[in-house]
């Protein structure tokens, strides 16, 4: 596919989502097309995070040398006033798409994908869309909006036609295939699968962290760790059940530690409500950078996704991070296609977070399977090396773009 590029988001320049799992895409495939094709990636900035004009100026600037530009747009939750709000914007981004000569239009997710489908439609660019996943039945299955809402209508009528007219659709797992086909009636053909991708030289094994051991107290514990929201696709009283019952069995030698942006309030009200003694769960908010860090402290990881038919087809970012680190990792049953492998590979443990006889399984198998931690490290750090890989963009993109 050649022409220049106009790569959608519907994520904050400083958000997580941008930072590791837009712009090392972006960066692979400037890679690999030629340097006179123009890269040009729109944000969606939210208030808290939104970047200043100096700071906009300045990635501008260093961008400039490598023919890419940086449009943030101001963020709108998806709904009836946001599609009111991005008619009005429309005709900017026409405007950009027609004066750069934009020939491809690729965006990722689907949120990102039903405006990307409107400037397709009309400008007649091409359309891809990475990170392919349903993202309406999602929202309705974890509670979020209604099957008979507004915003789910609107979106999952534009999903259909985004995988009508895409040229390309790049799938975070193979079964959305088989979904789009179900759900939507289309049977895609240029389709593509990849998973959420790490920076396995940033996430490595490593010893413990010393200084943050001293800081946390857990010299000698066994940690578990959990990179993660509360509420939302993700469980939260399943987890301090969880959690509750490693205690049981581990007692003192046993720590908690969350990295999340849930209030102290909302944890101490959990830590509470299972009578845990205070001192088991620390929790910290910290910026993607410092995740390395705070995850050598695990001994095993736990991914509390909701397990929700949706979820089979969609990816998670922070099974690579901890694969990628050598940990096991505790997850619902059919989450991605993760859950499968862990299973496959006795890695970790999959179980149903709101089974308690299940649960208490689940920590003693754990218990034999950390017995051993540089095998394990080992074994677990190659599962990151076959699915989580950059190589796996890579030859994606190479395919499409070359």
């Amino acid at each position: 596919m050649a022409g220049n590029i106009l790569f959608f988001t519907q994520w904050s320049f400083k958000d997580a989502l941008v930072q590791t799992y837009t712009l090392p895409y972006i960066n692979i495939i400037r890679e690999i097309i030629s340097p006179g094709r123009k890269i040009i990636l729109v944000t969606s900035e939210q208030p808290h995070i939104a970047l200043s004009k100096e700071e906009n100026d300045q990635v501008n600037k260093d961008w400039k040398s490598r023919n890419m530009l940086l449009l943030p747009e101001p963020y709108k939750r998806f709904g009836l006033r946001k599609l009111i709000g991005t008619a009005r914007n429309l005709s900017k981004l026409i405007g950009v798409i027609k004066n750069e000569k934009i020939k491809i239009i690729h965006a990722f997710c689907t949120p990102a994908g039903s405006i990307a489908y409107l400037l397709s439609k009309l400008t007649g660019a091409d359309l891809i869309i990475d990170s392919y996943e349903p993202h309406a039945e999602s929202m309705v299955e974890n509670g979020t909006w209604k099957k008979g809402g507004m915003a789910y209508k609107i979106l999952f009528s534009l999903e259909k036609r985004q995988t009508q007219r895409a040229k390309v659709l790049i799938a975070t797992s193979a079964g959305m295939k088989q979904y789009a086909l179900d759900r939507y009636g289309v049977a895609v053909k240029n389709f593509f699968v990849k998973p959420a991708c790490v920076d396995l030289e940033k996430f490595s094994p490593s010893e413990k962290d010393s200084t943050l051991l001293e800081e946390f107290g857990f010299k000698n514990k066994i940690v578990c760790v959990y990179a993660g929201k509360l509420g939302g696709i993700y469980l939260k009283e399943e987890v301090f059940d969880f959690i509750k019952l490693c205690y049981d069995r581990w007692k003192n030698d046993f720590r908690f530690l969350i990295l999340t942006n849930a209030t102290k309030e909302e944890i101490n009200a959990e830590v509470k409500r299972v009578n845990l003694p205070g001192n088991i769960v620390k929790s910290k908010f910290i910026y993607h950078d410092d995740v390395p860090r705070y995850l050598s402290l695990g001994d095993f990881a736990i991914n509390p996704v909701k397990p929700v038919a949706t979820k089979k087809y969609c990816t998670s970012i922070k099974d690579g991070e901890y694969w990628a680190m050598g940990l096991p990792v505790v997850i619902s049953p059919q989450i991605s296609d993760d859950s499968e492998i862990i299973e496959k590979e006795n890695t970790g443990v999959v179980v149903d977070f709101s089974d308690n006889v299940a649960l208490v399984g689940s920590i003693e198998k754990l218990e034999a399977l950390i017995m051993d931690k540089v095998e394990l490290k080992e074994r677990i750090r190659r599962i990151a090396l076959r699915y989580r890989s950059f190589e796996i963009a890579k030859r994606i993109y190479q395919e499409i773009y070359n």
